[in-house]
């Protein structure tokens, strides 16, 4: 194994627009018209917070504006677009986000929250995302 792929785990990530699939439920549009993307190779960031998408998918999933924020990157303090509703699936789980517009046609990231909130952890060692069981007392999910 090759010292700079070491710890780097990718996954596969299919994002939905929730306020599609919304409109569909109610029968304002048909299911074919859910926009909708796959992403291969989507890289699992530790040092990044939530989604991450490049301006590009953000547009072809019709995703809403929610604020403008400041972020702390690489190169310092930047200005960035926050997006709402990006209903996400991995391996399974799904859960609807917000996610940070990236700049310059970067590659998708996906952040600790939404791996957190929908019971992934990493296992770096094996360089492979672990599901985490949702029932018996095995649970990730608590309430404290």
């Amino acid at each position: 194994m090759a010292t700079e792929n070491m710890g780097r785990i990718l996954t596969t990530l299919t994002i939905t627009n929730r306020g599609d699939q919304s409109a569909a439920n109610r029968g304002f549009i048909t299911a074919a018209e859910v926009r909708s993307i796959t992403l291969d190779n989507v890289l699992v960031d530790t040092g990044a917070t939530t989604l991450c998408l490049p301006s590009e998918a953000i547009a072809q999933l019709g995703l809403d504006l929610l604020r403008e924020v400041d972020v702390a990157t690489a190169s310092g303090i930047n200005k960035a677009r926050i997006f709402q509703d990006a209903s996400i699936n991995v391996m399974g789980r799904i859960g609807t986000f917000e996610c940070l517009e990236l700049p310059g046609g970067r590659d998708a990231l996906l952040g600790v929250i939404p791996l957190e909130a929908l019971g992934i952890e990493l296992d770096l060692k094996n360089q492979q995302l672990n599901v985490l069981p949702e029932t018996s007392i095995d649970t990730y999910l608590t309430i404290m």
